[in-house]
């Protein structure tokens, strides 16, 4: 499957990995334009049998994604103070950022530089998230120009770092540098840049070689146990569902008989099989 006309984005998809680089200069702002590529990225994406891994990265070394373009902000028709009604429809980003936070194949965020507001809640959309240490901040700075994060930064960052972490970054509209992200939980991992994309790359490789169909329905099976309308007892009927979804398929008895013939279960087997 071809990835031409993309004029924001720069594409090439090798071994089961779509990689992708954010070129949208000066500053690689959230416009439309960028935002309909994503779109339409995510959906090719989805659609691509040959694709397992999507890394995203930025072709600026200073800046992920500076933030939304505020003058799409601002074309957004408000809803007076007193009549403020809950929409039936999500927005054109929230519809977007979902398609890409489902989509069935593992999704990789490499953030070098700045990644606010915007930029940032395109992050947390990712599966993974992994940055440069000295060279990455996040943050939100709405709440000083007197808006709040519409992007999904309110309800994504406390599943992610808690209410009082997220509070602190969404009501101090403070940057938070890629160590304390990584302790928090806001990032997965925060690495020395010239250790990053190697450990991006090694990680992507797993995960391509993989059945795709494992891929996808182990993202959907960890997606419910974060429903909060799903307990435990639920949660674990999901998996079970789930996993013997996964046993149906030729590929997977395939695999499992030939660990089992390779040696499996034997002690010199597993103190071998150490990665």
């Amino acid at each position: 499957m071809g990835y031409q006309d993309y004029q924001l984005l720069r594409i090439s998809v090798e071994g089961g990995i779509c990689r992708t680089t954010i070129d949208n200069p000066p500053i690689n702002l959230l416009d439309q334009p960028l935002l309909t590529e994503i779109d339409r990225l995510t959906r090719q994406v989805a659609a691509d049998d040959e694709v397992r891994v999507l890394i995203v990265d930025s072709a600026d070394p200073e800046i992920f994604i500076a933030h939304a373009d505020v003058g799409l902000i601002l074309d957004l028709p408000p809803d007076p103070p007193d009549q403020v009604t809950l929409h039936d429809e999500l927005t054109q980003f929230h519809v977007t950022m979902e398609l890409f936070r489902t989509l069935p194949k593992a999704t990789i965020a490499v953030i070098e530089g700045i990644a606010r507001g915007g930029g940032c809640e395109f992050a947390m959309a990712f599966d993974m998230r992994y940055a440069a240490l000295g060279a990455t901040v996040l943050g939100h700075p709405e709440v000083a120009v007197g808006i709040i994060p519409g992007g999904g930064g309110t309800q994504r960052l406390p599943r992610m770092v808690g209410r009082g972490r997220a509070l602190e970054v969404i009501l101090g509209c403070m940057d938070i540098d890629a160590a304390t992200a990584e302790a928090w939980g806001y990032i997965d991992r925060a690495l020395p840049p010239d250790e990053l994309r190697r450990f991006v790359d090694t990680l992507a490789r797993r995960i391509a070689s993989y059945p795709p169909n494992a891929v996808a329905v182990a993202k959907r099976a960890v997606d419910a146990a974060l429903d909060e309308r799903t307990d435990l007892a639920t949660g674990l009927r999901i998996e079970d569902q789930l996993f013997r979804g996964t046993l149906a398929q030729p590929d997977a008895r395939q695999l499992l008989q030939a660990v089992i013939d390779a040696g499996a279960q034997t002690r010199e087997f597993e103190l071998g099989a150490r990665s």
